[in-house]
């Protein structure tokens, strides 16, 4: 049978153009990695998505006690934020142990011979997170979404830039040695020719180019623009495709460099507002750019594997397309050639990639809080407190407007003044719906092992004696510490992705600053071990 090949320019950072066939049997359905085929993946995963994503939204209403609530005219509304609470007490918790050292990566060799290699890798990832990113605003957006989430979904990728600079160069000359005493050009003793020396002439202008960025970048993903592989049974490393869409725009692609076949795209027609499973990270969805340049579009990339060369054995690659026009096809350009996404979750659930949020586990509690808490507003709010009533034959007419006045007045012999007046009070709550509070604030603490302190900050919150103190104290620790031990897994995740990375784009050598005198030079072939 006869063979086609499809050509696939590979675009590589030192700008190299590398070709390479891909053989392909005619008569195929598809060709391999044609737009069909990706569009085709990213639709079937669609319901597995959707799913998750509803999930969410229901996790993040409970969160911000979004609830609706049927209730009369001039009865409570009111939703108290039970989960937003816990979460509030759960934020400081989890961040301050990254937040708290300027070290967050700390590297060990395996072996003697990984030693210089170990000490290179941790000064160099300490530097990138704490002076070429916001360390505190990731960590933040690292910890919070996995809180409030459920699932913390980090993109690990690398940013290079290169711009043109002018500078003047010296224009150097060759001239004789003048003898100082005689007047006449200086002989070398060695060779017996006139010496000669450089002499600065004048200076040039030159444009070079500089590399502006060469460094890592992180990014919190948004639940809604990353779909994965349904079938890989909770583990991202067995997941065969992932499909992220981001808001760019042509200026930023022309920028980028990686990107082709940006004339075939119509700007025109293209709209963020068109694409309804696209989270838009803007907080006014109505504002759009309306010049060509500036106007947002949905682009989405595809990492994943496929059988390319009919060996049946899948490779890495990555495309991006916007609309029904592919700007983006080459091999997985990271070293580790796995997918660039490091997935982290807060409470695990078996053979599933996302987990679950504390809001999952108290909604039912929040919703009784608040159906006790509007009761108990109703009981207060319908009374009349402080209004005053007054038997009609308790004052006569001139005695009442005195009364009325604030000033002394006389009422009737026959009327009891005990009973002729009456102020209205707020009347008693029922001990059985503080009760009810009370128990559902400990049922939910005990759930999520956060002591919100409902009933006030103090010792008497945390129990009575020191014994059970410390045992209520030792068995939050132990939860909270497999919390911490998931998201610093993670975070391990990312290191050794960035380790891989520097290895293979960073520069001969890189110098880091480390005092005002001291600099270290890390040596990309030394960055593997």
């Amino acid at each position: 049978m006869a063979l086609k090949y499809i050509r696939l320019i590979i675009f590589l950072k030192s700008n190299t153009v590398v070709t390479i066939n891909i053989k392909n049997k005619l008569g195929a359905t598809h060709e391999p990695r044609s737009l069909a085929d990706l569009k085709q993946d990213h639709e079937s995963a669609q319901v597995a998505h959707q799913v998750h994503v509803d999930e969410v939204d229901a996790w993040l209403r409970v969160l911000d006690g979004d609830q609706t609530i049927n209730a009369k005219r001039g009865r409570s509304k009111l939703v108290p934020r039970l989960a937003r609470r816990q979460a509030e007490w759960r934020y400081a918790a989890l961040s301050e142990p990254f937040l708290s050292t300027d070290d967050l990566f700390n590297t060990s060799p395996q072996t003697f011979e990984d030693k210089d290699a170990a000490v290179q890798n941790g000064m160099l990832l300490n530097y990138q997170l704490n002076c070429r990113m916001d360390k505190v605003t990731f960590i933040d957006d690292y910890i919070r979404t996995a809180v409030d989430e459920g699932t913390a979904i980090v993109r690990v990728g690398w940013e290079f830039e290169e711009g043109k600079r002018k500078v003047y160069e010296d224009i150097m000359e060759q001239q004789p040695v003048m003898d100082p005493n005689t007047g006449q050009p200086a002989v070398d003793p060695n060779t017996g020719q006139p010496a000669m020396q450089e002499v600065k002439t004048g200076q040039k202008e030159k444009i070079k180019t500089i590399t502006i960025k060469n460094q890592p970048v992180l990014t919190v993903c948004d639940y809604n623009n990353l779909i994965l592989d349904p079938t890989c049974e909770g583990d991202i490393d067995k997941a065969n495709f992932a499909v992220f869409s981001f808001e760019t725009s042509l200026s930023e692609l022309k920028k980028d460099g990686r990107y082709k076949n940006l004339d075939d795209i119509n700007f025109e027609s293209a709209s963020v507002l068109a694409e309804p499973d696209h989270a838009i990270n803007s907080d006014d969805d109505s504002f759009t750019f309306q010049d060509k340049a500036r106007k947002k579009v949905i682009a989405r990339e595809y990492w994943g594997y496929w059988d390319i060369d009919d060996t049946d054995e899948v490779k890495p690659f990555v495309a991006t397309w916007v609309g029904d026009t592919f700007i983006r096809m080459e091999e997985n350009p990271y070293p580790d050639k796995k997918l660039p996404f490091v997935l982290v979750q807060y409470l695990p659930r078996r053979k599933n990639i996302y987990g679950e949020p504390d809001a999952a586990l108290i909604e039912d509690n929040q919703k009784i809080v608040g159906a006790v808490t509007r009761g108990i507003i109703d009981i207060i709010g319908r009374s009349a407190s402080g209004q005053q009533g007054i038997r009609k034959d308790a004052l006569d007419v001139t005695n009442a407007r005195k009364f009325e006045r604030g000033e002394d007045y006389k009422f009737n012999a026959n009327v009891d003044p005990r009973q002729a007046f009456h102020m209205e009070v707020y009347p008693e709550i029922p001990r059985s719906a503080l009760e009810v509070l009370n128990m559902q604030n400990n049922d939910a603490e005990a759930l999520t092992g956060v002591k919100a302190f409902t009933q006030g900050i103090s010792g008497q919150a945390l129990g009575v004696t020191a014994t059970g103190i410390r045992s209520a104290l030792d068995a939050t620790s132990k939860r909270e510490l497999g919390i911490l031990r998931r998201l610093s897994n993670g975070l391990n995740q990312i290191g050794r992705k960035v380790i891989s990375m520097n290895a293979e784009f960073l520069e001969d050598e890189e110098i880091i600053r480390i005092t005002n005198e001291e600099f270290v030079a890390i040596n990309r072939n030394d960055l593997g071990g």
